[in-house]
């Protein structure tokens, strides 16, 4: 039987004479030989879901010192004429006309029947946004000082995105100052926990014996203890005299300090392993002191789980941050934290009226959501020779 050339036509076949002597170890051997960045990110890009969460990561934190640039509003600037106003929606056509970005005026009218303020459209005037406006002074980075603002409400109206809060403040303004500490809080605390946790992992390890023994129960000890209470023990401890600064800085302190016994196991755990290898003994014969044998030797073998452990424990302490703030024991007001701003929906009754006083929420799923994804694939591209 004949095979005919359009039998299997979305199978391709090379018609060139087969040579012997061809290999294709040349594209292994180039793989081999790449360095192992380029093979990391090969295999990252793969993991879509992780790779469009990192670029949302790093865009929020690129983001951090200009979001003032972006809110209309500063994170305490009040409209007592707009208690809780309803999110307000940026329109593009009136009347069947285009005339940009625009939102209908709204005046504020109190209903004698529920004893609430009912916020009603004024449709015949639109009202066009200004766009790289003058508006309520921020600073870049907290350093440069700055007015100018990406858009900002037409004279004499008001713009809520998000909708505002019992004192008339925008929250989508909020939610974006509320950003710059609440994202932060997790990198101070990582460096914190870091550092301890690599330092005594790394000790208690490579040395072993009494010192190991010492490392492990106060290890134990501190994981004994219940997260949660240490949490509110530890933070209602901090002077209420203190300024926002002091505190968000103790809390962040605090949450690297419960966080590193996990990661000093993991690294006593690794460098257990790795002592014995012939390359460490290698060393140590050659004269190398113990500190360059942990710091050239041993962590960089380590290095591809440190990095997959940062990304799971920042949101780890990103929650933390919120669930104190949450519960009034963590920063507190004038400072603006995604926890600060869920303090002021613990009222079911007044989130269910005022629905957008809980959006966030939102932040905070979506941060810990990609944060997540983000470690998982890292978790399966820094190694790449696992396959």
């Amino acid at each position: 039987m004949t095979d005919r050339p359009d039998r299997f036509p979305d199978r391709y076949v090379d018609d060139a004479p087969f040579d012997p002597s061809a290999t294709i170890t040349e594209i292994e051997r180039a793989d081999l030989d790449a360095p192992n960045w380029v093979l990391v990110w090969r295999k990252f890009r793969t993991h879509k879901l992780g790779l469009i969460s990192g670029l949302f990561i790093v865009f929020a934190y690129v983001m951090l010192p200009f979001w003032g640039f972006v809110a209309p509003y500063g994170p305490n600037e009040r409209n007592e004429d707009y208690l809780y106003a309803s999110p307000q929606k940026v329109r593009l056509f009136h009347e069947g006309a285009f005339i940009g970005p625009f939102i209908y005026p709204v005046t504020a009218e109190a209903n004698l029947e529920t004893f609430q303020w009912e916020f009603r459209p004024d449709t015949d005037n639109p009202a066009p946004l200004e766009w790289f406006c003058q508006g309520t002074p921020w600073k870049v980075a907290g350093l440069i000082p700055s007015t100018t603002h990406l858009f900002c409400p037409a004279e004499g109206t008001t713009v809520f995105l998000w909708g505002s809060d019992r004192l008339g403040r925008d929250v989508f303004s909020r939610i974006l100052y509320g950003s710059q500490l609440s994202l932060t809080v997790g990198l101070i605390g990582i460096l914190v926990s870091f550092s301890l946790g690599i330092f005594f992992g790394s000790v208690a390890g490579y040395f072993g014996g009494g010192i190991d023994w010492v490392i492990n129960r106060v290890i134990e000890i501190l994981r004994s203890l219940p997260e949660l209470p240490l949490w509110l023990a530890l933070s209602a401890a901090v002077p209420s005299s203190w300024g926002p600064v002091s505190v968000f800085f103790i809390i962040s302190v605090i949450l690297g300090i419960l966080d590193w016994p996990g990661l000093a196991r993991s690294v006593r755990a690794k460098f257990l392993s790795l002592r014995e290898e012939e390359y460490v003994r290698a060393a140590e014969m050659m004269g190398a002191r113990p500190g360059r044998v942990i710091g050239r030797h041993l962590l960089p073998n380590f290095m591809s789980h440190l990095i997959a452990s940062a990304t799971l424990s920042i949101p780890a302490m990103i929650l933390g941050e919120t669930a104190l703030s949450f519960l009034g024991l963590g920063l507190r007001a004038p400072a603006v934290s995604w926890g600060v701003m869920l303090n002021d929906a613990q009222n079911l009754a007044s989130i269910e009226i005022y629905p957008w006083t809980a959006l966030p929420m939102v932040p905070i799923i979506v941060v810990v959501l990609a944060f997540n994804f983000l470690g998982d694939g890292l978790r399966d591209s820094l190694d790449p020779y696992q396959d």
